[in-house]
């Protein structure tokens, strides 16, 4: 395995600026108050009550933590709250992770006999790749440490290092139940493209163990319900074990969902950034990647077709195994590191999203500051009910509750505190449904009006 100087090393650099830069975008865009309930809200507040001792039972979605995507590893992130609870920890793990990456891809280059300049820039454009910086600026999401995971397992393997590679498998797993299924299909991958039969084998054995641990017992045990995203497939059936059977029953109504021409928008989107190292006879890593990618197209949920969340993370990894692999044939349309970086620099401007500091992220900056004021006057551990972009800021606490469509008849005296924007009312509010709780609050007796300024209001039950 190579070993490189961090001290030096420009990757060592590269994985240190990006770590800065990430954490600082991530940190600016939650002090903004536009980080979203769903889902840093629901993670926040999960880690926090596993740090406490207490059962992880997220208010919000109504859920154990594990229910939501049997994601274990919230629970050694949770070690990190103990030392101090603040969600700056997530942005922190985030960024370090996302940027991490870098690490094992310079690794893997250099391993196929690419140069170091060229090695170099590989990395380069993984850090570049757009989806890296716009994930980063969505919430938390814990898959993002299963990608520098993903890279290691590989590199495990072409050194025959198993211990490593089982401790990767484990981490991926670990980070959410969908992985599972790349989990197995790099499995295969492994005995086909790569002749590792023995690590493609426990890859698949396990991949396929885990999905079915998983969405069978897990996540129905500590949800109560099955597979969240079971939903997005609602047109092949209501259940799991019916979406798959269907998917081989009724090839017409796949492919009617498949060839479409939001699919061809995701799939320039995804490939564009790295298309001058995407050669098809290098297309066998790809294998790992086929199932996350089938999921994406399938679905009619949007957000699955872009570059802004976390869903095509698990793709990315193989993405650069196959521009690698490219590289290392000595094919690819570019081949020089300046000309690799360049690409990568426009597309990066092309397709990430930092406009949004200086564009929708300021949207609310008229009430930043009474917000802030607002915040400063909330109990510490008080049920909490409040917006989508303000609940991030009260995670910590056993309650908190969204004022959004349907909470008009929440039953307002199981709260403590209630924060409301009025002008900015968040995600999946309005100033009508604001104004029909505050009428409500205020026909209340225990509530006292106790801040207001630019239509922000903090109600708060007195003892």
């Amino acid at each position: 395995m190579q070993r490189i100087n961090f001290k030096f090393h420009p990757v060592g650099i590269m994985i240190a600026v990006s770590t800065v830069i990430l954490l600082i975008c991530s940190s600016l865009r939650h002090i903004l108050f536009q980080s979203t309930a769903y889902d840093l809200t629901i993670f926040d507040n999960g880690i926090y009550l596993i740090s406490q001792g207490e059962t992880p039972f997220v208010s919000l979605r109504g859920i154990h933590i594990l229910g939501d995507h049997a994601a274990f590893i919230l629970y050694l992130v949770a070690v990190f709250y103990k030392i101090y609870p603040t969600v700056y920890w997530l942005f922190f793990l985030q960024a370090f992770s996302l940027s991490l990456g870098a690490l094992p891809v310079w690794q893997l280059a250099k391993q196929a006999n690419l140069s170091p300049q060229l090695s170099t820039a590989i990395a380069a454009s993984y850090l570049l790749y757009p989806l890296i910086f716009n994930v980063n600026l969505f919430d938390f999401h814990p898959e993002v440490m299963a990608i520098p995971a993903f890279f290691w397992a590989v590199l495990a393997v072409r050194n025959n290092v198993f211990f490593s590679f089982i401790l990767a498998i484990l981490i991926i797993l670990s980070c959410r139940d969908a992985l599972s299924i790349s989990v197995a299909a790099m499995g295969i991958w492994l005995i086909i493209g790569e002749k590792k039969v023995k690590f493609g084998l426990i890859a698949l054995g396990i991949g396929i163990f885990w999905f079915i641990l998983a969405t069978k017992v897990i996540v129905p045990q500590f949800s109560g319900e099955q597979v969240a995203a079971v939903a997005r497939y609602g047109f092949l059936g209501g259940s799991l074990s019916e979406i798959i059977l269907n998917l081989f029953l009724k090839p017409g109504l796949v492919l009617s969902h498949l060839f479409t021409a939001d699919n061809l928008e995701y799939l320039v989107l995804l490939l564009s950034p790295l298309l001058w190292g995407l050669l098809p006879q290098y297309f066998a890593p790809l294998i790992s990647a086929f199932p996350i990618l089938f999921l994406n197209l399938l679905t009619q949920n949007q957000e699955q077709k872009d570059l802004l969340h976390q869903y095509s993370l698990p793709i990315l990894p193989f993405l650069i195994l196959v521009v690698i692999a490219t590289l290392a044939a000595g094919k690819g349309w570019l081949k020089r590191p300046k000309s690799i970086i360049l690409w990568s620099l426009v597309a990066f401007f092309a397709l990430a999203k930092p406009g949004y500091f200086t564009s929708r992220y300021l949207e609310a900056k008229d009430t930043w500051q009474a917000t802030t004021e607002a915040l400063t006057q909330v109990s510490d551990q008080g049920n909490v009910l409040t917006s989508a972009n303000i609940a991030p800021h009260l995670s910590h606490r056993s309650v908190v509750e969204l004022a959004i469509d349907g909470s008009d008849i929440t039953n307002l005296q199981q709260f403590d505190d209630i924060v409301l924007n009025k002008r900015h009312p968040g995600w999946n509010s309005s100033p009508q449904l604001v104004e029909t709780l505050i009428n409500r609050i205020e026909q209340i007796p225990e509530f006292k009006l106790t801040y207001q300024k630019d239509d922000v209001y903090l109600f708060q039950k007195q003892p």
